[in-house]
């Protein structure tokens, strides 16, 4: 049986998803939908859609700069769906990284007919040419990313040594979680340097450095004492959506 191809579609407005929905339900595509930024990066992240349709005018991060995140994630194919219809608005929408353009109000022929060039061009029926997303916690405000060595953080761009991306990618990876001492030790060193803490200690030292907005109140990297350490993702991930 032919998979159905994933479509995320990202729009503040209800009424512009729903319309969206039905369009793409009805022609047999899987449609995954979000309502911001943030959520539209977590929801690239967890359902790895086939082709995105962003809009441009959302509240917080605009659509543009949720392109440019997604480039870090994604090579999937990106098409603007918005009411932005200058020329320059065109022009920065392909500059993002966006595949293709459609101005809203559009005709529901004309958008199937670019979703589906883009998806030929890109090859996206051949699973061997799909790019595995390289990146942990990716949302509006948040980035570990896992081929540069790199943390963002907002505006900041975290440039990380070899064993601090290594700690701080098995926090993240077991968030909310305390990880004991030895456990940070074995995994970032072999069990043969487990009953060292100092080692520990100094380098999340040197991460709170790096990360923490003020590292003497940290925010995301937490000490239990006598125990070991653990990230705190809540910030980085936003408030739940309903």
């Amino acid at each position: 049986m032919r998979r159905r191809f994933r479509v995320l579609a990202v729009d503040d407005h209800p009424e512009a998803l729903k319309l969206l929905r039905i369009v793409l339900d009805a022609e047999g595509f899987e449609v995954v939908v979000a309502s911001d930024a943030a959520s539209g990066l977590r929801a690239a992240y967890q359902t790895h859609p086939d082709i995105i349709l962003l809009d441009v005018m959302m509240p917080g991060v605009d659509g543009f700069e949720l392109c440019r995140r997604l480039r870090g994630l994604t090579d999937v194919p990106i098409i603007f769906v918005t009411a932005m219809a200058t020329i320059e608005d065109t022009i920065r929408g392909f500059a993002a990284g966006g595949d293709d353009y459609v101005i809203k109000p559009f005709d529901s022929s004309e958008l199937l007919t670019r979703i589906v060039a883009c998806l030929r061009r890109a090859g996206r029926g051949d699973s061997q040419r799909q790019k595995k997303i390289e990146a942990l916690f990716p949302t509006a405000s948040a980035m570990l990313d896992l081929n540069r060595h790199q943390m963002v953080i907002g505006d900041r761009t975290i440039i990380l040594t070899p064993k601090e991306f290594e700690i701080l990618r098995l926090l993240i990876n077991h968030a909310g979680k305390v990880l004991s001492t030895d456990a940070i030790l074995s995994r970032a060193w072999g069990p043969e340097m487990i009953g060292d803490p100092n080692l520990i200690k100094q380098y999340i030292y040197r991460l709170r450095q790096k990360l923490e907005p003020d590292p003497s109140s940290p925010r995301y990297l937490h000490t239990i004492r006598g125990v070991g350490y653990y990230f705190d993702a809540r910030e980085l991930l936003g408030p739940p959506e309903d």
